[in-house]
């Protein structure tokens, strides 16, 4: 999921979303890291303005950039 770039894009933090879902942040990030149910992604793609879809979408770019899964930060690629 890229609930993560999401954020970045809003300029919303996680703490903003959980008070958003009503959850705690220990509670948002459990179901993020798990498998979190249909109506818990409802909520989330609901609390942030965008679809279900879009939570799984690859980010639009340029080719160039990947996201690392575990940290989340972009890796940016020399291509020749």
């Amino acid at each position: 999921m890229r609930v993560k770039d999401l954020l970045k894009e809003k300029e919303v933090t996680a703490k903003e979303l959980a008070a958003r879902l009503n959850l705690s942040e220990g509670a948002l990030s459990q179901s993020l890291n798990g498998n979190p149910t249909l109506e818990r992604l409802n909520q989330i793609a609901a609390a942030l303005g965008v679809s279900v879809a879009e939570l799984f979408e690859a980010p639009k770019a340029d080719g160039t950039s990947i996201t690392c899964p575990h940290c989340g930060k972009p890796i940016h690629l020399h291509v020749e």
